[in-house]
């Protein structure tokens, strides 16, 4: 038992450091841009005051750029020091890990969504695991054992449910509900929540979750006869990722699979990402606006893979990602012999109304969420759809017309 509570308290202590390390690393960060833009603004003053003024302007330009770059480079040193500092001694009186609270959890989530890639490359603790299978927050052990004691009371029915961008399975909660675990689970199955980086490319954290779910099935206390995959967001393209995944390779998982439900998904790719993808070039070709391109530039690549709705590697390999063009993303056929359903939400009352088509729920437009517009079509048959109108795209985590549907499709 001291064991067991030594190990958490190494790892709260570890992620606590990590976050104040790369919290005051990040204030350095945005201090660097902001020095970048207001030298920016500031050149292209003094270079009309020169064509008025001459080379008079010249010493207040001087004066101006030292007492400018010393102020930043202060700030950006006492934050280093501070990030150095803090990622030597912080700590917290937690009773747990911040990755296994709610409010802790979220937040590395938004990290990870964000950086999630580059913290994984730097092998940083907040994006330590990948994929890991969560109850109450804390990670489920892999063996017979633990998995039995994780999930007591099991049964042969097992409905998986995969979060979004920078969320966590506890999006699952959200609101008054209803919520799907705890309705699935009175109609006897046994609910499995997911977490992941999503920040890593979406095929990544597909591959990841298959061989989680094969590990899991093997481990299972008693015989698996379905499983059902329910993601919301950039989860839906998980899921969709893992199964194709575990298809090529042969996961004996796969085969217990009966249907799928994808909740807001976009298939079709998300049209901010396509904004930010676009707009990052053009901030980048001036000066004064660089330092938000560059800004821009920093997302994640499963960000990035949203603009396509990328699910393989291929996608991405070898490519340059900021290349200017259409997104790159390999048809990929939904998983045969399944049935695949989905949600989609518009904020307007009609989905025909001009706003909801400009802007559908929010965040993913409807044709995305249905996979199939006027150049691609997933292949969902319309009828295994359900649609919520003046509804944003998180009531989709937590909806009564959604969870009806749920029970009609697969419980």
């Amino acid at each position: 038992m001291t064991a067991v509570h030594d190990t958490l308290s190494d790892v709260r202590t570890d992620e606590v450091r990590a976050l104040t390390d790369l919290a005051f690393t990040e204030i350095g960060v945005a201090f660097g841009g902001v020095h970048r833009t207001h030298r920016g603004i500031s050149d292209r003053v003094f270079r009309c005051v020169g064509l008025v003024a001459g080379r008079a302007s010249d010493p207040v330009k001087t004066v101006h750029d030292a007492i400018t770059d010393g102020v930043y480079s202060a700030i950006r040193a006492s934050t280093g020091t501070a990030a150095t500092v803090g990622g030597a001694v912080a700590d917290l009186p937690l009773a747990v890990p911040p990755s296994h609270t709610r409010t802790g959890a979220t937040v590395i989530a938004a990290v990870t969504g964000l950086i999630g890639d580059d913290l994984a490359d730097r092998r940083s603790v907040l994006a330590d695991g990948g994929v890991t299978l969560r109850v109450d927050g804390a990670p489920v052990e892999f063996g017979n054992d633990a998995v039995a004691a994780a999930y007591p009371g099991a049964t042969g029915k097992i409905i998986v449910f995969v979060h979004g961008l920078m969320e966590t399975e506890h999006a699952f909660e959200i609101g008054e509900g209803p919520h799907y675990g705890p309705l699935f689970a009175e109609l006897g199955h046994t609910p499995v929540h997911v977490r992941y980086n999503s920040g890593r490319h979406i095929s990544v954290n597909g591959r990841g979750l298959a061989q989680r779910l094969d590990r899991l099935v093997q481990d299972w206390p008693v015989d698996v006869e379905q499983i059902i995959l329910v993601g919301h967001s950039m989860g839906g393209l998980v899921v969709r990722s893992a199964v194709h995944h575990a298809d090529q390779v042969g996961h004996g998982w796969v085969r217990h699979v009966t249907a799928t439900a994808s909740l807001g998904t976009p298939h079709l790719g998300a049209p901010l990402e396509s904004l930010a993808h676009y707009g990052s070039a053009a901030l980048l070709a001036f000066r004064e606006t660089a330092s938000f391109g560059t800004l821009l530039r920093r997302r994640s690549a499963g960000i990035r893979d949203l603009r396509g709705g990328s699910l393989v590697d291929a996608d991405w390999e070898n490519r340059d990602p900021d290349e200017l063009g259409a997104a790159i993303a390999q048809e990929i056929p939904l998983l045969p012999g399944v049935d695949h359903y989905f949600a989609s939400a518009t904020i307007t009352r009609s989905p025909r109304n001009p706003i909801g088509r400009l802007i559908g729920d929010g965040l993913v437009l409807r044709p995305s969420a249905s996979g199939e517009n006027r150049a691609r079509r997933i292949g969902f048959d319309p009828a295994n759809g359900v649609h919520l109108d003046r509804a944003h795209h998180f009531s989709l985590l937590a909806n009564e017309d959604v969870a009806i549907a749920l029970i009609d499709w697969v419980g």
